[in-house]
């Protein structure tokens, strides 16, 4: 039997005593899959039981009441007390709020368990549901379906004006009058004459490793995203959450903080247009013809293969410092003129570069995206990329997973540059998987601005839900939260935490979904300002003087063992012990103002907390 669920076709105990063993994996509470299944095709297969289960009191609605079933990019429409949605693995279940005197109908719906009975928006309800404004349910009901379903009303009814009467009636039940006027017109409508167009309106084709996926449109009022069917099947990598707003996976891509001030974009309109090339693999222009001409992101030159204790080894022909103007950032900002220059997301000063084969690290304007650049910052925050490369060198001696690194010495007297090589790209020309990197403000809905506002509970529950391998990804990322307080990384939000996602070429679903490797961590506490910086995201309602108590609250929460939380926290502590005693920096003529120092604060600070981790 490939689904479980609690209470219905397996009790507590046994649920419980299976996961331990490995032979069932939890999904969320309650629900549980057998660990050798195809879980994604699992959970599509039964989701119309999986949302009655968890949304007893909600019926089907809008798309979801059309197929009785979820839609091609896996979501399920239903219609009940309140809003929220779910993701389980493949699935997301929509939940709107549901009118106070609904018509429902009932249908019979069948998977691998047997057949069942569920409500469903009547028909006419659900030729209403397809005129709510702003509403993602209406967004699901495309205008072929409303043709048909207007013409299943004018059978039923006996004419146009008859099936308008019927659904008038229940609109006005309702207080749904926007709803009915639109229905209204539709069913009544005489011959198409095509509207005036807004010359505002513009519509941008969106592709994923160079493979269009849809095409993002604005009408000069707000954003429609609608997915493209190429024919080849292939994962949903983006969602439009909120009707009339950009897709949280889109706004995650766009530029913040310096860059952001840099391109001088009045909007996201200005800025969408601007740019060709993004993280994830994604590329966006308004003539598809432009997209062919664009690079693929392919890693031809590993940076290990130019590095040596530490340091790059190769030719640096990035941006410099002249004698005359001093200015780094300015003559950083004019590779980003160019319109297939990656724009990159995050605060910090980065620059998207290049390997060749050769050695030679150059702006990737119209060459292959493979490693970000970030030099040193300016009042106080020299040492921005020695610290940075500390934490990343201490994060890999915790066990913990992180991206290839070196520092670079600068020119024209600058202090050392870091350079990390991108691990959401394929390594070779051979490669043919299809990625993609989700920050966990994506994920949970949320806009960058409130990347602070989460909770590791929050991150943990998402994770249990889409990761395809939860248990595993969880303690990972109890090792990560454990290792953020030991260095007092203050910065680890939303943002900095990303799940990384990997599908197979043809396959509708993606093969992994796990917790992304560590990036963008450092001692934040060693910066002007900061000294009393705590930590980004609360677990267990604190964010300030944390014990392994706190860490074993939020892992009982995440639904793993006690043994297993507190055995990955002393592999944890041990390992910095080791590593904070033997780790030095590479050897570079200059480390810039103060950097030593701040590398030497930044070692004593994490001694300190290992020894008072209790």
């Amino acid at each position: 039997m490939p689904l479980h669920l609690v209470g219905e076709t397996i009790d507590k105990t046994r649920s419980h005593y299976l996961a331990e063993t490995g032979r069932l994996v939890q999904l969320m509470r309650g629900i549980y899959v057998d660990a050798d299944d195809d879980i994604d095709n699992t959970v599509l297969a039964h989701a119309v039981r999986i949302g009655r289960y968890l949304y007893p009191n909600a019926y089907l609605s809008a798309a979801g009441a059309v197929l009785l079933g979820p839609t091609r990019d896996g979501r399920l429409y239903l219609s009940g007390p309140r809003v929220q949605r779910t993701r389980i693995r493949a699935l997301e279940i929509v939940q709107n709020k549901a009118p106070a005197r609904p018509s429902l109908a009932s249908a019979n719906v069948a998977d691998r368990l047997g057949e069942f009975s569920v409500n469903v928006s009547s028909i006419r309800q659900r030729f209403l549901e397809a005129f709510r404004l702003r509403s993602e349910h209406a967004a699901s009901i495309d205008t072929a379906t409303r043709e048909a379903i207007a013409a299943r009303l004018v059978e039923e009814y006996g004419g146009r004006q008859a099936a308008s009467d019927a659904v008038w009636a229940l609109a006005r039940e309702n207080d749904w009058y926007r709803e009915g006027e639109g229905a209204e017109k539709f069913l009544l409508r005489g011959p198409s004459i095509a509207p005036a167009r807004n010359e505002a309106a513009f519509a941008l084709t969106v592709a994923w490793h160079g493979l269009p996926i849809g095409i993002l449109t604005h009408d000069g009022f707000e954003w429609r995203w609608s997915s493209t069917d190429s024919g080849v099947p292939m994962p949903p990598v983006i969602r439009q959450t909120m009707p009339g707003r950009l897709p949280p996976f889109v706004v995650s891509l766009l530029p913040e903080g310096w860059l952001e001030s840099v391109l001088n974009n009045p909007d996201q309109r200005a800025t969408l247009r601007s740019g060709r090339r993004y993280l994830s693999n994604i590329t966006i222009a308004e003539n598809a013809s432009e997209l062919a001409a664009l690079p693929l992101d392919v890693l031809a030159t590993p940076l290990a293969g130019h590095t040596a204790a530490g340091v790059f080894t190769g030719t640096y022909a990035g941006p410099g410092r002249s004698a005359i103007e001093h200015d780094f950032e300015r003559n950083l900002a004019t590779i980003y003129a160019h319109a297939d220059t990656p724009r990159l997301s995050g605060v910090q000063i980065k620059a998207p570069m290049t390997l060749d084969p050769d050695g030679r690290l150059s702006p990737s304007s119209g060459t292959p995206f493979t490693h970000i650049l970030k030099p040193a910052g300016t009042s106080g925050f020299e040492a921005l990329p020695l610290v940075e490369w500390i934490g990343l060198a201490l994060a890999s001696e915790a066990g913990l997973t992180v991206p290839a690194t070196a520092l670079i010495e600068m020119p024209d007297g600058m202090p050392p540059a870091l350079l990390v090589e991108r691990f959401d790209i394929r390594t070779d020309a051979n490669d043919q998987r299809l990625l993609a990197m989700e920050d966990l403000c994506s994920v949970l809905d949320l806009s960058p601005e409130a990347k602070y506002d989460g909770t590791i509970e929050r991150v943990a529950r998402a994770l249990r839900s889409l990761s395809t391998s939860p248990d595993e990804d969880l303690l990972i990322l109890m090792k990560r939260v454990v290792f953020a307080w030991l260095i007092a990384d203050g910065d680890m939000h939303l943002k900095n935490l990303a799940i990384l996602k990997i599908a197979e070429p043809g396959s509708p679903a993606f093969r992994s979904v796990r917790l992304a490797p560590v990036y963008d961590t450092l001692t934040t506490r060693i910066f002007p300002h900061l000294e009393h910086d705590r930590t980004a995201l609360k677990l267990n309602g604190k964010d300030e003087r944390l014990k392994r108590a706190d860490f074993l609250a939020v892992a009982a929460i995440a639904g793993l063992r006690a043994s297993d939380t507190n055995a990955a926290i002393d592999d944890v502590l041990e390992r910095m012990r080791i590593a904070v005693a033997a780790i030095t920096l590479p050897q570079l003529p200059a480390y810039g103002p103060s950097g030593e120092t701040a590398v030497t604060r930044t070692l004593a600070i994490c001694r300190e907390r290992i020894a008072a981790f209790a």
